[in-house]
């Protein structure tokens, strides 16, 4: 009961703290991965949402966020992506084995959890380093995760777009919209702010962490993890 009862406080929270130091691999429990997997995606997307959904009684809310749905695109998209790239490593015998640890450390990387039931930084370094950036942006507002926001990630993108059609179309009006909305040119602009106060953060950070002697992959990842609330780095 007591393991139950703080694993649902850090698995809620995202904060992945565990009482064993094997955290959640001291089970070596595919259905207790399971759980968390499913509440762990729950606690990523915005609260305010299953409000809606709970007034409405209807899914409808939630299924029609721009957000939610990119958030759980991306995440099958990346655990789809690292299990057959740790297949085609040999790093797991068969694909359910894969497929179990690479679902688990995806969302809990990216929902900036931090759980591990195996020591993912054996893998190559493709697949860690992914699973660290997912959490730089994946989880949703409103939620309890760190990083960015997918809204904000999603909102960079469109700003994006917009600026390279403008180049072939400088005429052109191209209002930026979310979920069918026009968002206003003071939300984008304080978007932007914000990007660039977080990139010069990661960077400078970064240089100071190379400064003080650490080698590339550790100084840089420490930072992710720290700026982002994620906890492990490589």
């Amino acid at each position: 009961w007591a393991d139950a009862f703080m694993h649902m406080c850090s698995t809620m929270g995202l904060g992945g703290f565990s009482s064993h130091d094997a955290s959640m691999g001291h089970f070596q429990s595919a259905a207790i991965e399971s759980v968390a997997i499913v509440f762990m995606l729950i606690a990523g997307v915005n609260f305010a949402r299953y409000f809606v959904v709970w007034r409405t009684r209807s899914l409808k809310p939630l299924l029609r966020c721009v957000e939610t749905r990119t958030y759980l695109l991306v995440l099958a998209a990346s655990i789809a992506l690292i299990s057959m790239y740790l297949l085609a490593h040999d790093e797991y015998g068969t694909a359910m084995e894969a497929f179990r640890h690479t679902a688990f450390h995806v969302v809990s990387l990216a929902t900036t959890t931090g759980y591990a039931s195996t020591d993912y930084a054996q893998w190559p370094l493709f697949a860690p380093m992914m699973m660290i950036l997912l959490g730089c942006f994946a989880g949703c507002a409103g939620s309890t995760a760190g990083g960015i926001k997918m809204v904000r990630m999603l909102l960079m993108i469109k700003q994006a777009r917009h600026e390279l059609v403008r180049i072939v179309h400088p005429r052109a009006v191209l209002p930026i919209t979310l979920g069918g909305a026009t968002v206003p040119q003071a939300v984008m602009s304080s978007v932007i702010a914000f990007m660039m106060v977080y990139g010069a953060t990661l960077a400078g950070l970064t240089l100071v962490m190379l400064f003080s002697g650490l080698e590339p992959i550790t100084a840089a990842t420490a930072v992710i993890a720290s700026v982002n609330n994620i906890g492990p780095g490589l």
